[in-house]
């Protein structure tokens, strides 16, 4: 297949469970995908999901969901950049750089839509939690079965949330296109495979076992290069413009937020992205500013764009490797500005990311999880026979939402299924609502 094929195959805009979706000029499938994520209630619930400083008292400092919004307008850019290229290199008909920015701009909006309250580290307890529980050698789960919730993944929720659990009636759920969801997974594997997959995109997985047909179907519709036969795909091109997106937004973005909060002196911060910046600032404009931290805001977005720029040009110069999957590693690291970005990696890694705040709110995080999935684990094990089923057991099965049930609000008679939806229901949860929940439900806090 030329290039010029597999780019059209890779802008699928059928649907996932239904069909091809029509769209306008006006406003494109993937338009109406970007929408959609918008309109969601997990997409809300990000606004009270930790990014890096969890629970924080400032207004200023950025949830998952500012994150999100600001990953998705790099997205669109950058996706646009690289699409007005590719358009002209293949002669493709009927798109423009905006639907391949839009395409872009829609995986980025849901790429964190799955994790956790209290970021990786609620991932971390979710897995811990699961190991020890006993309740996994309860049952004949498969070895996939079982790694989904030994290595319980953040990046397969969201593929979940946006494909099953929101708009639940629907077939494919949000039914967004193939070329989105296909963009939005950079990790398209199972939990469990025979061996280790190479390459950046093998390193975790990106949906469950209750997923993967959805994600095989997705993978057909774009064409995806497999690896292992309807089991495991490479990457989607686009996905590697989500991951540049991402750690754009995430480092030098949360080396402004510790700025602000006092963790890393403006000094520093001023240092490490003029560095990324290099050539782009304009000394004149920058010398104007005395704010340090107007200064802080010039230099990030003349560092956001040199990324950027470095970025888009890799992936054109790789694009052959891209397409026939030899290529699996991160735009960044060929990139000129990669020196300059692992200098601010060490520093997040040395202060940030060990701030005193984020520490002690995992850490409490561990402790919120742990116990919440340990009481409805408990409730719908009891209920399906495999323990004592109690006043409190039953009290617990009522305050579980019914879309985390199966047929008739009781637990799924699938223990794999019944256990994934306890998952589905923790995981859900805002930072605010599983400490207040757990409170309540450990008798620390009564209900008034």
């Amino acid at each position: 297949m030329g290039h010029k094929k597999t780019w059209e195959k890779l802008l699928s805009a059928e649907r996932l469970g239904a069909g091809k979706a029509p769209g306008t000029p006006e406003r494109t499938a993937f338009q109406q995908d970007y929408d959609r994520i918008v309109f969601t209630s997990a997409f809300r619930r990000l606004k009270d999901k930790t990014q890096v400083f969890p629970l924080s008292k400032s207004d200023y400092v950025r949830t998952r969901l500012t994150h999100s919004l600001e990953a998705s307008c790099v997205g669109r850019s950058l996706g646009a950049v690289v699409g007005r290229e590719i358009i002209a290199r293949h002669g493709l008909k009927d798109v423009e750089s905006g639907d391949f920015g839009a395409i872009v701009a829609a995986a980025c909006l849901a790429h964190d839509i799955g994790n956790p309250p209290f970021g990786h580290a609620g991932e971390d307890a979710i897995r811990e939690w699961f190991r020890h529980s006993g309740l996994l050698e309860r049952h004949d789960f498969t070895p996939a079965q079982k790694a989904d919730f030994e290595k319980y993944e953040g990046n397969a929720q969201g593929f979940r949330i946006v494909s099953r659990l929101q708009s639940p009636a629907n077939p494919g759920g949000l039914q967004l296109s193939s070329a989105v969801l296909a963009t939005f997974t950079k990790y398209p594997r199972p939990s469990a495979v025979d061996g280790e997959l190479d390459g950046k995109s093998g390193k975790k997985f990106g949906f469950f076992q209750h997923d993967a047909e959805n994600f095989a179907r997705v993978a057909r519709s774009t064409g995806l290069i497999e690896r292992i036969p309807g089991t495991a795909w490479r990457r989607h091109p686009l996905a590697f413009l989500v991951e540049v997106a991402d750690d754009t937004c995430y480092l030098i973005v949360d080396l402004e937020d510790a700025a602000r909060l006092g963790f890393v002196p403006y000094r520093d911060a001023e240092c490490l992205l003029a560095d990324l910046a290099g050539n782009t600032i304009n000394g004149g404009r920058l010398e104007r500013l005395h704010d340090p931290k107007e200064r802080l805001e010039y230099l990030r977005a003349k560092a956001i764009g040199r990324l950027l720029e470095g970025a888009a040009a890799v992936f054109l110069e790789n694009e052959a490797a891209i397409l026939d999957g030899s290529f699996d590693e991160e735009l960044l690291a060929r990139s000129p500005v990669h020196v300059p970005l692992q200098a601010v990696l060490k520093l997040a890694k040395e202060t940030i990311y060990t701030a005193r705040p984020a520490l002690e709110i995992e850490t409490a995080g561990f402790e919120v999880l742990g116990a919440l999935l340990q009481l409805f684990a408990n409730a719908v094990e009891a209920r399906a026979g495999f323990a004592r089923f109690t006043t409190r057991e039953r009290m617990l099965l009522k305050l579980l939402p019914p879309q985390f049930l199966g047929h008739g609000g009781e637990p799924d008679a699938d223990p794999y299924v019944r256990l994934l939806q306890v998952a589905d229901f923790v995981a859900g949860m805002t930072d605010s609502y599983a400490v207040d929940m757990y409170r309540k439900l450990k008798g620390f806090d009564l209900p008034t």
